[in-house]
């Protein structure tokens, strides 16, 4: 038998850079001829520069130049074609592209200098002066200009409407409806945008950046400045956290680049926590979810409505109905999503992006259902349980949903809930039980990753993907070790470099089960190549055996039947005389998948405690329990859980970028202002991990669990508040104000 690592606890192989500083991020990067850049962003949202004066910043001794569109080089990307990989439709924001401002920070200069503090010290003296333009950053005032918007070609489309929705809810016994609002959230991660562009005596460079897709920035950056792929190498093999917000280059790098070039010399860029707040965020969503039931609670009716907003030059898109098409039964459902354009930079995915939205409005109209017939919240959902995929008609490939019902609702107690609300009480606080469905798509895509065996018996896999925090390298090295056979010590991963096999861009939860398949093909590659050389040996013990008979375990190929007939990986190199063996995979979908949908399930459960005089409100305790395939290390994919329900207390209690609709502007750009949870804000939370055989959504059974520890905390957290107070509180987050 194969030693088993895949589904182990192992700790994370990173782990000790990490913790020691061995790890070095973008801003840490270092050169000796290093310049620094420093940005400066626009103090209105619409309208146009009549005026930018940087003569005193340039005086100043050490500043080497500033960049504007006054004197930006016109570049080979103005007229490309070329497409980065996740853009929505419209027309990419290129910096110091004309005088025009399209949102409130939008970069506008670019100071560089001999050090960081010079370059900040210059920017202050830089002075811009605007012909202003009524803006519009209001989403609400603008619901009545929303339109129907291009399709972006990754992104599901809405679910399609089948039955007679209006007619069902409008004869139903009980009919529900409500409006939810979920405002502008920013990712904030720990690390901030930041990019070290190393120029060579050749002109090449080594772009050091912080991203989710090497290869996707080096692409739009070869594209836009006219370089081949072999004079730009791209390399993130630390990421700290991103969440969705490094999927697309950011502008920084494009500066970078535009520096480094112009001025024949190595540039570093770093972003400010509140320039991060005029990057990409989660979208202003309105929602209107309307359903219709009969007396025993069976859904006869559904109807889901959203409006986001968008840039003015693109369609940003999410699958905000997604999980309504499908979650429950229902024969007779419609949908209908639109976007605004607002002035303000586009919107970008955010960690479980659509789902986290749209599921928020859709189980918090299910508890309003619940209540209203006086049927338990739970005992709705699996009334309404659905079997098989509507939106498709086809079978899921694997749905423990129930499980994830039956063993959430044991570990936290379920059955103590009083469905009255103010029933129940923790001295003088007034505690509430709430709880939701969390429902997320499995997505698969093509990816490649080699596999290389050396003569010293060591292995080193490879592909161009990310680790943004989630455990890749980890995963990655526990796939490879098994898929060859070779002790996990003895293999390396290697990842964050653009020269590296071809990898998507790490988000959607789909580099596990992509990039892990690609790993597990690359390794049974070179275990056929060492099989080969094997059998050339007069002496092999392996002569006449069939694939079949072998097995592959501790660097060595052993017949299955007679462990004693076994030849060492190094002695098969050795014998010969090879310096090392290769295996390389490109792995697509399973072709079976089009018989199948495959989806993540959840079933989270809180409880909450309301101080009756001040509103506040502590998260006592969530249960999560997850149904997310093949677990490959508990150890990460619980972190994953972990992080996902910390993000959700705080999108249901504290998240909210604030907009200024007067200036068009965020106001509460900074840690300071902009809420997420802090260590007193968590107390107890469960994971879960529900059992799932899935040999239908990838070869290793893994569906990836980035995005759906955060899919339905917020709903069961504002469903624990009703519980808790009897108020309905449908926009978030749901701060005391709203409650008192």
């Amino acid at each position: 038998m194969s030693t088993s690592y895949i589904g182990q606890p192992m700790t994370r192989v990173d782990g000790r850079a990490k913790v020691t500083g061995a790890a070095k991020y973008a801003a840490e990067h270092h050169t000796h001829d290093l310049a620094y850049g420093v940005v400066i962003t626009s103090a209105i949202a619409r309208g146009r520069i009549t005026r930018i004066d940087a003569s005193i910043a340039l005086h100043v001794p050490g500043v080497l130049h500033v960049f504007t569109h006054e004197n930006a080089p016109r570049l080979a990307g103005a007229d490309s074609t070329y497409r980065e990989e996740v853009a929505p439709p419209g027309t990419t924001f290129r910096p110091f592209e004309s005088a025009d401002i399209k949102f409130s920070a939008q970069p506008i200069a670019l100071v560089v200098a001999e050090t960081f503090e010079l370059a900040r010290y210059a920017a202050s003296l830089v002075r811009a002066d605007y012909d202003r333009a009524p803006h519009a950053t209001d989403l609400i005032a603008a619901l009545g200009q929303a339109f129907v918007p291009r399709r972006w070609e990754m992104l599901p489309q809405v679910p399609r409407a089948r039955g007679d929705a209006s007619g069902a809810v409008a004869g139903a016994a009980t009919r529900i409806e409500g409006e939810y609002r979920i405002p502008v959230e920013h990712h904030n991660p720990m690390e901030m945008f930041a990019v070290t562009v190393m120029r060579d005596s050749d002109g090449k460079l080594t772009v050091y950046d912080k991203t989710q897709g090497v290869q996707n920035v080096q692409g739009y950056l070869c594209s836009e400045f006219g370089y081949a792929q072999t004079d730009l190498r791209v390399l993130a093999p630390f990421v700290g956290g991103a969440f969705g917000a490094g999927l697309r280059p950011q502008y920084h790098a494009w500066l970078a680049v535009l520096a480094a070039r112009e001025l024949k010399r190595s540039v570093r860029v770093s972003l400010t926590r509140q320039q991060m707040f005029g990057l990409g965020y989660r979208p202003d969503t309105w929602q209107r979810v309307v359903l219709g039931a009969d007396a025993d609670g069976r859904l006869e009716g559904l109807i889901h409505q959203a409006v986001a907003n968008t840039s003015q030059f693109e369609d940003y898109t999410e699958k905000t109905l997604l999980s309504s098409g499908r979650l429950y039964q229902c024969d007779n459902a419609a949908f209908d999503y639109k976007v605004v354009r607002l002035d303000m930079a586009t919107p970008i995915d955010m960690r479980a992006p659509g789902c986290a939205t749209g599921v928020f409005a859709l189980e918090c109209a299910m508890d309003e259902l619940a209540v209203s017939l006086r049927i338990d919240p739970l005992e709705l959902r699996l009334r309404n349980y659905a079997e098989s995929d509507q939106e498709a008609n086809l079978p899921f490939s694997s749905k423990a949903l129930r499980e994830c019902y039956r063993q959430g609702a044991e570990r936290f107690g379920w059955s103590r809930t009083n469905p009255e609300p103010r029933s129940m009480r923790h001295g003088d606080a007034l505690v509430g039980l709430g709880m939701a469905t969390g429902h997320y798509d499995a997505v698969t895509v093509p990816a490649s990753a080699s596999c290389v065996l050396t003569a010293d018996g060591r292995m080193t896999v490879s592909s161009a993907t990310a680790d943004i925090g989630t455990g890749t390298y980890t995963i990655m090295t526990q796939i490879a070790a098994e898929s060859a056979g070779v002790p996990i010590e003895r293999v390396t991963f290697e990842l964050g470099d653009s020269s590296l096999p071809r990898a998507p861009v790490e988000g959607d939860s789909f580099t596990a089960g992509s990039v892990g398949s690609a790993v597990k093909a690359a390794c049974e590659k070179m275990r056929d190549q060492l099989v080969i050389l094997a059998k050339q040996t007069n002496t092999s013990p392996l002569d006449n055996a069939a694939p079949a008979d072998l097995v592959f375990v501790d660097g060595s190929i052993r017949l299955k039947s007679d462990g004693s007939r076994a030849v060492s990986m190094v002695d098969i190199l050795r014998q010969a005389n090879v310096d090392s063996v290769r295996g390389d995979a490109f792995v697509t979908p399973p072709e079976k998948r089009q018989q199948y949908e495959c989806f993540l399930h959840s079933a989270v459960f809180a409880e909450v405690h309301v101080d009756e005089d001040l509103g506040t409100i502590q998260v006592m305790r969530v249960v999560n329990a997850v149904a997310g395939g093949r677990i490959l290390n508990p150890i990460t994919a619980r972190s994953q859980i972990l992080g996902g329900v910390v993000w959700g207390i705080g999108m249901a209690l504290e998240e909210e970028s604030v907009i200024d609709e007067k200036f068009g502007r965020i106001m509460n750009h900074s840690f300071g202002e902009y809420h997420v949870p802090v260590n007193a804000d968590i107390h107890d939370i469960e994971v879960i991990f529900v059992h799932e055989d899935d040999d239908v959504v990838n070869t290793l059974g893994a569906k990836g669990l980035g995005e759906i520890g955060l899919v339905g905390v917020a709903a069961a957290i504002a469903n624990a508040v009703y519980n808790a107070t009897g108020k309905r509180i449908r926009e978030l987050p749901i701060t005391l104000d709203k409650l008192l």
